[in-house]
């Protein structure tokens, strides 16, 4: 069996790359020039929400975000990559300057200063078109009309401790915690390059190494629409920013501001406009007037700095203009009346017409004693969009916004019986609800253990003795318990009550002295073979790609795998019971985690007082009823957490309580 260490010093070996370096030092929260809002347009009678316009980048504003980054990165002496791409993940171009790094290395600095020895996914070197695909995808999936966030502020919700500083040892760990571990480059939802005809630029696209916490990622917006992002790789350190409370001087962040100039986003919406438990979240730590004068020439610097390049599996080598967002070729539309009653939802498409995840009942008929039907996975779905419609916004501007996210259900094989979102939900989300439904699901399932530890990939099968011993129970992962996301997150934590300094770490964590966001334990396990394959792929190393499937865990049926995206660890998900049995999982992402919690469980609550016998699990067997001993104290595992006061065509308080 391969060991955490060899899968990471494996892709190292074959690329001949170089050591992991450290991650980036820094804070504050300097703005690019501000763009004015503009009048947003009211939705159209009967619906709730507005509608974005379709907006794209053409190839000359691409020409000119490129000219821009570029001369900025020779003002600082720093040859780079940059990559721009549309709202949907579609690679419009990558520039190589010349004299810029060939690979990038994922960060190995754990929260001691000290670096690990290399598990799960630290200490890859890997093309720097990679890092810098996976920055500019990050500034675009997280990114929407009522907020602009970056790969920097993806560093400061993904840490161990939010905010991420020296001094904030016992804070509870980032809001979205493991989500770097999305849109992976082994995802079934995700598209790839390559498609032909009209699926060509249907979105969302993979991320060659996810989601991005390296600062240097930056979103792009035309006439306050979001249409794609800007990515920047030049000094070879793919990482994270450990320390909030300093500005960091960073060239890199710095050249994709240059190239955002322009295409900035309003001002009013940028995440630093934005908290979270009372702290300001991050947009940049360079600001408009550190930079040089700007160049805006693409013929002065095609081929005297630099050129295009292609990449496998991601770019032609030319620059191709983006697609609209809401349009047919993107991939995700508004739905008609016949795919989804309510108006205001939106579906992923075929790129001709088709829906992509139709309403329809379980495939697990094998498996279970009674699937879900397609009334009832259409009245999950409803019932989910109605409560998010109703819900305020956590992550958006202006205040008393509605919530915008993606709504995904599954059953127990991990099929997927329907996806709807709003007009607005950032795209990050899509990926991400998939996995929550999945993973909910999955830990739900008598069959979990089992799987685990058939599963040959690393350590993978040892974190399930873990899981038992921590529980002090033999028969855990075998679908006694009922698990959400935030109760199996809560067993992903590198310290367990999540935050609290000297606790043990959770059984599915690495301990803090080998954690960081490259190695968060079970969650990169799963999926660390396929970033590896698919490195190899996009260096020339191998003509094999990784399948369109995460996970070696077996199939539940020939051709149906319950984690063909991998896991999420971050919560928002609820598995779906009829009585006492698990018939499936139901996964909400794009706002606030309550938020997300609370769309899911009231969903599926309302759901069953409309459609029967389906709901959620049975209180007697919901995590919660978990209680760990560690010697000096007893800690409960949570289930779900909802926001109090969260409507915003009522003053309801404790919306979840005793359901």
């Amino acid at each position: 069996m391969r060991g955490p260490c060899r899968l990471a010093v494996s892709l190292a070996a074959l690329l001949a790359l170089s050591s992991c370096g450290g991650g980036d030092n820094g804070g504050g929260s300097p703005t690019p020039s501000p763009t004015p809002t503009p009048a947003p347009a009211p939705p159209p009678s009967g619906q709730l929400y507005s509608v974005p316009a379709q907006q794209s980048l053409s190839v000359s504003d691409v020409q000119t975000i490129i000219a821009q980054a570029v001369g900025e990165a020779q003002s600082r002496g720093m040859p780079s990559v940059i990559t721009v791409t549309d709202r949907v993940g579609n690679v419009l171009a990558v520039f190589r300057m010349n004299g810029a790094l060939a690979t990038a290395t994922t960060s190995a600095v754990t929260p001691s200063g000290t670096n690990s020895p290399l598990v799960d996914a630290q200490g890859l070197a890997v093309p720097a078109e990679m890092a810098a695909i996976s920055k500019a995808i990050t500034g675009a999936y997280l990114s929407s009309a009522g907020n602009a966030f970056t790969t920097r502020t993806a560093s400061q919700i993904v840490q161990q401790h939010f905010p991420p500083a020296p001094s904030t040892p016992g804070l509870e760990s980032g809001p979205l915690f493991g989500v770097q571990f999305s849109q992976l480059p082994c995802s079934d939802l995700n598209t790839r390059f390559g498609a032909a005809g009209a699926a060509a630029l249907i979105g969302p696209k993979r991320a060659p190494l996810g989601l991005a916490a390296d600062p240097g990622g930056l979103p792009l917006y035309k006439n306050g629409v979001v249409v794609g992002g800007i990515g920047v790789m030049g000094d070879g350190d793919y990482g994270f920013d450990s320390n909030i409370l300093n500005i960091d001087v960073d060239d890199e962040e710095a050249i994709a501001l240059a190239g955002m100039q322009g295409f900035a986003p309003p001002d009013t919406i940028l995440a630093s406009r934005i908290t979270v438990d009372g702290t300001s979240l991050r947009f940049s730590d360079m600001a408009a007037s550190d930079l040089a004068p700007l160049q805006s020439n693409f013929a002065a610097v095609n081929g005297s700095q630099g050129a295009l390049v292609p990449v496998t599996g991601y770019s032609a080598g030319a620059i191709i203009a983006g697609t609209a967002y809401g349009s047919e070729a993107s991939g995700v539309r508004a739905s008609t009346a016949a795919e989804f009653s309510n108006r205001d939802a939106f579906i992923l498409t075929n790129g001709g017409g088709g829906n992509r995840y139709p309403v329809r009942g379980g495939t697990d008929g094998a498996s279970v004693g009674s699937a879900l039907t397609a009334a009832e996975s259409r009245a999950i779905l409803e019932e989910a969009f109605t409560v998010m419609s109703r819900a305020r916004a956590q992550i958006r501007r202006p205040l008393d916004s509605r919530a915008q996210v993606t709504i995904s259900l599954v059953d127990t094989h991990g099929e997927v019986l329907g996806i709807v979102r709003s007009p607005d939900a950032p795209i990050f989300g899509t990926d991400v609800s998939l996995q929550k439904a999945r993973t909910a699901s999955f830990f739900s399932n008598s069959v979990a253990g089992q799987q685990l530890l058939a599963n040959p990939d690393g350590d993978v099968a040892a974190f399930v003795q873990r899981v038992r011993d921590f529980l002090g129970d033999p028969q855990a992962l075998t679908g006694m318990f009922a698990f959400a996301d935030r109760s199996g997150g809560n067993l992903s934590r590198p310290y367990f009550p999540d935050g609290e300094v000297g606790r043990p770490n959770g059984p599915l964590s690495r301990p803090i002295a080998d954690f960081n966001p490259f190695a968060t334990g079970l969650q990169v396990q799963l999926v660390a073979g396929n970033i590896i394959q698919h490195a190899q792929f996009v260096a020339g190393a191998s003509a094999t790609d990784t399948p369109p499937r995460c996970t070696n865990t077996p199939d539940a049926a020939p051709g149906q795998n319950r984690l063909e995206n991998g896991i999420q660890i971050f919560p928002g998900s609820v598995p779906v019971y009829r009585g006492g049995e698990l018939i499936g999982g139901l996964g909400v992402s794009g706002d606030g985690i309550d938020q997300d919690d609370m769309i899911s469980f009231l969903g599926l609550h309302n759901a069953g007082t409309r459609a029967g016998s389906i709901g959620n699990a049975p209180k007697d067997i919901r995590a919660d009823r978990i209680v760990v001993d560690l010697g000096n104290a007893t800690v409960r595992l949570r289930y779900v957490s909802c926001p109090f006061a969260p409507f915003l065509d009522s003053a309801e308080q404790n919306v979840c309580e005793g359901l």
